[in-house]
């Protein structure tokens, strides 16, 4: 497990997702235990675990066997400093990832690639005219206290603040391009028409434009649509693959055995999914926020709207949405502290809070087997600051993941 800032821990398991959901390796899930079971040596046994899908649900099956090899002592520990495990398989909310992040840090990994805390840029980008043609490496952590301020900010609200960075950003943001890209995927979160979303796939097929830009829009259709209906599916296979290169097949059964581009055989659950979650809000206030949907202009990630019920009061609540997305979800109670109480069921929460010893507050640690964007992120401090939460929020992840570094590994050619 290895600490990327202050907040967020990963475990650097780049292919996990795909060996996961394409070949069924599940080796990863018990390297995920195992981290976790490490860290409660040191901050005690985790009284509750949640978990929303079947790696997940499997990853809290083996901490519970660990538990019972190699017992983590209540006793020597005291008070646990984590309150609150949540396993959230990526494969539950693949809608997020698939959407443009629209925060600083989201924006720039989108465009420049953010990798182990930092960007490769030209230097002549930062300002250094004599550094042109030379990288530099420019680190983004929270040891850059503007940086510090302005990751987890829309990007309308950053332009004045990190300058050179973000001219650089807005040469691509203003591009009519860009704007077209979010209004499609606008539509598509709408959920109400496809028609104008399939003739926008096929002419980004006609121009070959970059194979994972096409991929990214034609997911993002798939998973919400619950599929291609097959009057399109054949044509835009068909046609994906005359533009591409019949290698390529191999790169849509990937996608097929993951479940991310498929025929559709039954009518999708979007549309109830986005209305009882809150997952669309109009009139975002993206320069003083009072909702997560500011990291994505309007678009709550289904994600952490998800995390927003565990953390404050389980899963029961949601219970019949939790059906209606992929793989199981459970709620465990462990070890001696196993009467720990989730925020709402908190006597006067806001006032009360649930701390440990030298008055800081409880941890809730969020695991997202498959990858989390820097979007995510964000809406998680964002919540972690709102007034009343009980909790301090930190991220464990299997690897920073965006639209299309998570559909890179399933790109393969055959010959």
């Amino acid at each position: 497990m290895i600490p990327l800032d202050e907040d967020v821990l990963s475990f650097e398991l780049d292919l996990a997702y795909r060996d996961y959901l394409v070949d069924g390796d599940t080796s990863a899930l018990w390297h995920i235990a195992k981290s976790i079971h490490k860290l409660e040596f040191s901050f005690g046994v985790i009284p509750n675990v949640r978990a929303k899908g079947k790696a997940s649900a499997r990853i809290s099956e083996i901490l519970t066997h660990m538990q019972v090899e190699e017992p983590v002592s209540t006793s020597d520990v005291g008070i646990p400093e984590i309150n609150t495990l949540i396993l959230l398989d990526r494969e539950v909310d693949m809608v997020t990832p698939m959407c443009t992040q629209l925060t600083y840090e989201g924006l720039m990994d989108e465009i420049l690639r953010v990798s182990n805390g930092s960007v490769e840029l030209d230097g002549s980008i930062m300002g250094n005219q004599q550094q042109e043609g030379k990288k530099m490496k420019v680190p983004l952590n929270s040891s850059d206290k503007l940086f510090k301020e302005t990751r987890d900010l829309n990007f309308e609200v950053v332009v004045q603040r990190h300058i050179n960075l973000a001219q650089h950003l807005n040469k691509f943001t203003s591009k009519s391009s860009f704007a077209s890209k979010l209004d499609m995927e606008h539509t598509i979160l709408e959920g109400e028409s496809y028609d104008i979303c399939f003739d926008y796939i096929e002419e980004m097929i006609l121009k070959q434009e970059p194979i994972l830009d096409v991929l990214h829009v034609l997911v993002l259709l798939s998973i919400i649509n619950s599929g291609i209906p097959k009057k399109q599916f054949d044509p835009l296979r068909r046609e994906f693959l005359h533009s591409y290169g019949f290698e390529h097949i191999a790169t849509l059964c990937n996608l097929e055995k993951a479940g991310l581009f498929k025929k559709q055989e039954t009518k999708g659950n979007w549309l109830t999914i986005k209305r009882v979650l809150n997952l669309i809000v109009e009139d975002t206030n993206t320069a003083n926020p009072n909702d997560i949907s500011y990291v994505f202009s309007g678009y709550a990630p289904l994600s952490i709207r998800l995390v927003q019920h565990a953390v404050r009061s389980g899963w029961r609540p949601i219970e019949e949405i939790l059906k209606l997305l992929p793989g199981p979800h459970s709620e465990v109670k462990r070890g001696g502290y196993s009467s720990s109480p989730s925020f709402d069921t908190l006597p006067g929460a806001a006032a009360n809070l649930d701390k440990v010893a030298g008055g800081r507050r409880s941890l809730v640690l969020v695991v997202f087997v498959g990858g989390v964007t820097f979007a995510e992120i964000s809406a998680l401090r964002f919540l972690s600051a709102q007034e009343g939460m009980a909790y301090d929020l930190i991220v464990g992840t299997t690897k920073i993941v965006n639209g299309h570094t998570i559909i890179e590994p399933f790109v393969e050619t055959i010959g």
